[in-house]
Formats: C-alpha cells, sequence, structure tokens
C-alpha cells in the first residue's frame, strides 16, 4: 500500500475542490418561467414541431410539464392532435412564447 492513502483517500479525491470554498457563481435563468405557470404558452422545437398549452412546471435544463396540450407542425404537414398532459424535454426547445401576446424584457447581456 503506497504512503498516499490509496484510491479516494479523503485527502485526494477525483476532481473534488480539495478544500477550497465553492467561489462559482450561480448560474440564473434570463427567461422566467414562473410568470407563466399556469398560463398558456406556446412552444416551438427543432424539426418543426410545436405544441401550445397550460405550463404547469419546469425545471432548470427547460423540461417543461404542460396540461391540454396541442400539437401542430409548421405548414400543417400533419394534422392537429390532442395530447393532454405531456413532458417535454428542454434540449430540443428553440422558442417559448405566451399565447396572449409578449413583454419586452431587460437585455441581460448588456453592458
Amino acid at each position: 500500500m503506497s504512503s498516499r492513502g490509496g484510491r479516494g483517500g479523503a485527502t485526494r479525491g477525483r476532481g473534488g475542490a480539495q478544500g477550497r470554498p465553492d467561489d462559482r457563481k450561480k448560474k440564473e435563468s434570463i427567461l422566467n418561467l414562473a410568470l407563466y405557470v399556469d398560463k398558456s404558452i406556446n412552444v416551438k422545437f427543432a424539426g418543426g414541431r410545436e405544441v401550445t398549452g397550460i405550463l404547469k412546471g419546469y425545471d432548470q435544463l427547460m423540461n417543461l410539464v404542460m396540461d391540454e396540450v396541442v400539437e401542430s407542425y409548421e405548414n400543417d404537414a400533419i394534422p392537429k392532435r390532442t395530447l393532454g398532459l405531456v413532458v417535454l424535454r428542454g434540449p430540443n426547445v428553440v422558442l417559448i412564447s405566451p399565447t396572449d401576446g409578449s413583454a419586452e424584457i431587460e437585455n441581460p447581456f448588456a453592458q
């Protein structure tokens, strides 16, 4: 056995901070979806799919839970269909907008 303490010892772990405080800034979302919970929104996905429904929940990865969902495609390539309660995966989301209009938000990248 070596004098280093073996694998994963108390003083040396894999990829840990090794005793330093966590100085990383917490990431904030530029879109506050809490304003749209229990309201009707329109979500567009990569590939032309689009859904409209009532936002029930979300997480930091933009995974969405929506109810009363109606799915449609660009140019009405496929007829609309009613899906009901669904979970939508965030990585495919391209656009989220309220169905009752839009509001101007402050540019989070402006200096």
